[in-house]
């Protein structure tokens, strides 16, 4: 086992990999930017170090500093978190060369599922079921002939990177050479890599993802779903377990879907697995995600695991003791991201000082953040602030208790989502579990009628 880990992120994470560690007896090293001198990550660590200015490229991305300052302290490891370098296989290869074990994915998995077009390929030959789409086109007028053939609508989507960015949906022929060449571009300056295939655009549908913990030993488990359905610009807003449109039946055939994707690439660690599931309980694979995800603590609440101890545990050489057979859901767990913006401007991200704050408690409540009374949010990174989650006997009891919880939490001082949560708490659709992708879009539709 490590005795001495280096966290490369900031925020609600970086500070929920420090507790984890504390339980454990690892000692923990902290990386900030100068705007984050006053984080609470940087408090809660046993060593912390300034490695650059406040943008990202310049403290959070700068991997020779972090890869520096692990050398000078000693660090074994590299908790990568999510976001920043977690999916950075340049990253992962350079920890690789330096001896320092990234909790993780090897660098070569890591650009294996990265390419969303080879990872499509590689389901396909796995026989996991794929969107109907295309694979990676460079050329426009090949790309209209083959777009005809999908049919409308559909999506044009970037090979490379994630988090919504390079995805354009298409709906006629007329709009398809500007959707086309808009996506590359985004794709080209978020990623590096301009290259971009097409799915058919599948609606209704709902966001499944299967959470997966695998070994160096090729053990695998699934934890069970995740739906992620409530979704703003393809950003998920709040997720559940399990999902309300899940049978028993059609769970076991995505999990065993989900663990066969995992064997296919001989896939360690941490990971998920994301579907699609439509309105005939047809199921398809999305893409899969290489690290630890922000609604982890859902499948933490209702299976009782810590998901990322079982990370250091699996990266230190470890083998899994969580056999199939023995993973439980108990209940039902709902998570609420807590974001730094405006819902009645356009969701406009806010930042300044924490003026009072107030966390919810009780049996089964949880809130993952890094704020605190008089703490300044800076202007320079994501706009989350904590995540709420409960867990309870039911999904009717779930629903109840995170509007109460949301009721309690208070923050003071800057605009935040917390009033939007429980709006759409008390959404018929939320509510009966009939929920899609489209939930978002068609609940801004209505209030401007």
């Amino acid at each position: 086992m490590f005795s001495k880990i280096l966290i490369a992120n900031r925020g609600e994470i970086a500070v929920r990999i420090i507790r984890a560690c504390r339980e454990m007896g690892i000692a923990t090293v902290a990386v900030y930017s100068q705007a984050d001198k006053n984080a609470l990550h940087v408090s809660m660590a046993d060593e912390s170090y300034c490695i650059g200015g406040a943008q990202v490229a310049d403290s959070y991305l700068n991997m020779a500093a972090i890869l520096e300052v692990a050398v000078v302290s000693g660090a074994q490891a590299i908790h990568p978190g999510y976001g920043l370098l977690s999916e950075n296989a340049k990253f992962v290869s350079l920890c690789e060369q330096c001896n320092i074990e990234f909790i993780g994915p090897s660098s070569r998995m890591i650009e294996r599922l990265g390419d969303k077009d080879e990872a499509r390929k590689t389901m396909r030959e796995a026989g996991v079921p794929v969107t109907p789409g295309s694979d990676v086109i460079d050329d426009i007028d090949s790309a209209r002939e083959k777009a005809a053939e999908i049919g409308f609508p559909l999506l044009v989507k970037a090979r490379s990177g994630g988090g919504g960015r390079g995805i354009r949906r298409v709906d006629k022929i007329e709009d398809f050479d500007n959707a086309f060449l808009s996506a590359k571009a985004e794709a080209q300056s978020a990623f590096g890599d301009g290259a971009v295939y097409m799915e058919k655009f599948l609606s209704p549908v709902k966001h499944i993802e299967m959470q997966l913990l695998a070994d160096k030993y090729g053990n695998v488990v699934c934890l069970g779903e995740r739906e992620c359905s409530v979704q703003r610009k393809n950003q998920k807003l709040i997720e559940e377990s399990p999902s309300p449109a899940i049978t028993p039946d059609i769970r076991k055939k995505m999990m065993e879907a989900a663990v066969k994707a995992a064997k296919a690439v001989n896939y360690e660690n941490a990971g998920t697995v994301e579907f699609l599931l439509d309105a005939d309980k047809n199921f398809y694979f999305m893409e899969m995600n290489t690290r630890l995800q922000v609604e982890h603590p859902v499948t933490e609440m209702v299976t009782g695991l810590d998901i990322v101890q079982w990370q250091i545990r699996i990266a230190s050489g470890s083998k899994l003791t969580i056999t199939q057979d023995r993973v439980f859901m108990h209940g039902n767990a709902i998570e609420c991201r807590i974001n730094a913006e405006d819902p009645d401007n356009d969701f406009r991200p806010g930042c300044g000082r924490i003026e009072f704050i107030h966390v919810p408690g009780g049996p089964c409540v949880r809130f993952d953040t890094a704020i605190y009374q008089d703490y300044e949010i800076p202007p320079y990174y994501d706009s989350m602030i904590g995540k709420l989650i409960v867990q309870a006997r039911s999904r009717e009891l779930a629903i109840r208790k995170m509007k109460m919880a949301l009721s309690e939490l208070t923050i003071n001082g800057i605009k935040h989502n917390r009033d939007l949560h429980i709006d759409i708490l008390s959404d018929p659709a939320f509510v009966s579990g009939t929920y899609t992708t489209g939930f978002m879009a068609e609940r801004k539709e209505k209030n401007h009628q």
